[in-house]
């Protein structure tokens, strides 16, 4: 399936919940959110609905988000049936890591191919003060089984000056002798996110250049998403750089974005999609429902437009969207 600027859209990111175990600073308040409730949810059925018509439709590769897709008690339920759907060739999770480690075995039984892990700090002190809440040992724990069942991992980290900035380099060593990727991302200036002030990749490369004399660009692979990378001489895994406000990658880009209460959003940076829950509690065909999200997937907007005003911006916070 293309869009009208001939981009092939195969993937599907699934916000499972708003809800969090977490309160990052740049993702949502502390207190007072009001998270929905489960009847505004979408269903595991209506799920497998989506992801049955949207893979009719090319779509190859879900992951699961949130919120924290794993305070979703059904995840695994959900994502055994997803990967029965046999168009479906590859699921995902991206998650803070806190719940993982007691669910690693059996999601690796079940389909999952790899794992995003949201991380901003090695420094217990920073941890708290990014996430107000949370253990660092739970998540570095997690990593540590994730490596060894053969689970692939990515760490995506975002910089935030005067807070994490002085973690860079402690980030890059990860990469020098274990086999994950460390994934540096901007910060989208999205919710309560508008309210810091991130680091944009260009100066991050330059603190890597001045303490590493030798590393190599990684040729750019087009399943990999829309991160570029580079590798230390010698290193195990990699250093990637997601730069979606310094360096828009929005021609390659090849997702949408199913919400937890069923909305089908055409970009991160835009309100403006369609309303799947809604068709399916008021009974639309399958022949329809798939019309519906062919509509949206080839109305899908050239590009963000994150440095500019508009009046579609999107006002919601990052864990009611889907990170």
């Amino acid at each position: 399936m293309k869009d009208k600027y001939g981009r092939e859209i195969d993937y599907l990111r699934i916000s499972l919940t708003d809800n969090c175990n977490l309160r990052c600073i740049y993702c949502m308040e502390e207190k007072d959110n009001n998270f929905l409730k489960n009847e505004d949810k979408l269903t595991n059925d209506e799920i497998c609905k989506i992801v049955c018509e949207s893979a009719k439709l090319g779509i190859k590769k879900v992951r699961f988000t949130g919120g924290e897709p794993l305070v979703r008690k059904d995840i695994l339920e959900l994502m055994q049936r997803i990967n029965n759907i046999p168009s479906i060739k590859e699921i995902y999770l991206t998650t803070n890591g806190i719940l993982l480690e007691e669910n690693l075995e059996i999601f690796s039984k079940s389909g999952l191919k790899g794992v995003n892990i949201s991380l901003d700090s090695l420094n217990e002190e920073n941890f708290k003060k990014l996430t107000r809440l949370g253990d660092l040992k739970k998540v570095l724990s997690a990593i540590d089984k994730c490596i060894s069942l053969g689970i692939k991992v990515k760490l995506n980290t975002v910089i935030i000056k005067g807070i994490n900035d002085k973690e860079i380099i402690d980030f890059v060593n990860l990469t020098l002798k274990n086999p994950i990727d460390v994934r540096f991302i901007e910060l989208m200036p999205i919710g309560v996110g508008s309210k810091y002030k991130g680091i944009n990749n260009e100066d991050i490369i330059e603190t890597i250049k001045n303490n590493y004399k030798k590393f190599e660009e990684v040729k750019k692979n087009k399943s990999g998403g829309p991160a570029t990378y580079i590798k230390l001489n010698g290193a195990k895994g990699k250093i990637g750089f997601i730069s979606a406000i310094s360096n828009c990658f929005c021609e390659e880009c090849n997702r949408i974005r199913l919400t937890p209460e069923g909305f089908l959003k055409q970009c991160l940076h835009f309100n403006y999609g369609i309303d799947l829950k809604k068709l399916i509690r008021c009974g639309v065909s399958d022949k329809d429902l798939s019309l519906a999200i062919h509509n949206s997937i080839f109305d899908k907007p050239e590009k963000h437009l994150f440095m500019q005003k508009s009046k579609d911006k999107e006002l919601k916070f990052m864990n009611q969207i889907g990170g």
